[in-house]
């Protein structure tokens, strides 16, 4: 019988947020370790573990596996959460990519100065709102089904929940103008697994604080200001 999946990342949300959220949402228990030193990280890149010489690390089914969007990918098959046939997959693959393209103008906010940081937000809001959250909204009441792809649960739905609690979390009555989306937001929280993850006391990481900040710098040596997008 295979261990469970382990990860090497900080101890925050970052790139491995996503990989927490859908191996949650299948059901899956992981281990993690998390990164403290720079000697921790070093060490894994002089054993081999980091094929592109980052992070994250995810040990699964034998295989030490980076790139987010792989390790995403297999665990979405694995698990049956990648559609039902090729044009389904296409979809689910349309949807997490433009999920991931809002999620990029979050990923380095923790990393801004403190006047950036109120410019990304509106940034980030006004993306949400005027070229995101509109796609997800009319694909909802077109099809009038409980999931964005094939009426079933799949990778998308977990992917566009964790972008709808990140921007809520910059302005909290963003849903206030997408129904289906608010309605969306309730159904896909309310499955066993998932609300098993948002509950106090998961691996969910909360929202990045100067601690995660300052370790992720440290670690990955750092040296250079991030810009607001």
């Amino acid at each position: 019988m295979a261990g469970k999946p382990k990860l090497y990342y900080f101890n925050g949300r970052g790139k491995m947020e996503s990989i927490r959220w859908l191996l949650a949402a299948a059901g899956v228990e992981f281990e993690e370790e998390f990164l403290e030193t720079r000697e921790q990280y070093e060490k894994l890149l002089q054993g081999g573990s980091l094929l592109f010489q980052q992070v994250p690390l995810v040990e699964i089914d034998g295989m030490k596996m980076v790139q987010t969007r792989a390790i995403l990918s297999y665990i979405a098959g694995k698990y049956n959460l990648y559609g039902k046939d090729l044009k389904e997959r296409a979809l689910i693959d349309m949807y997490v990519g433009g999920t991931d393209d809002l999620m990029g103008f979050i990923l380095m906010f923790p990393f801004l100065s403190a006047e950036d940081k109120e410019k990304q937000r509106a940034t980030i809001v006004q993306k949400a709102t005027s070229r995101y959250f509109p796609v997800y909204e009319k694909v909802l009441k077109d099809h009038g089904q409980s999931f964005l792809v094939g009426n079933k649960f799949s990778w998308a739905d977990v992917h566009l929940l964790e972008a709808i609690l990140m921007v809520e979390e910059k302005k909290s009555d963003v849903l206030s103008g997408f129904p289906q989306l608010q309605a969306f937001k309730a159904r896909i929280s309310s499955i066993p697994t998932i609300k098993k993850f948002l509950e106090p006391g998961s691996q969910r990481k909360p929202v990045p604080d100067d601690k995660y900040v300052e370790t992720v710098r440290r670690v990955l040596r750092m040296y250079y200001d991030i810009k607001a997008n």
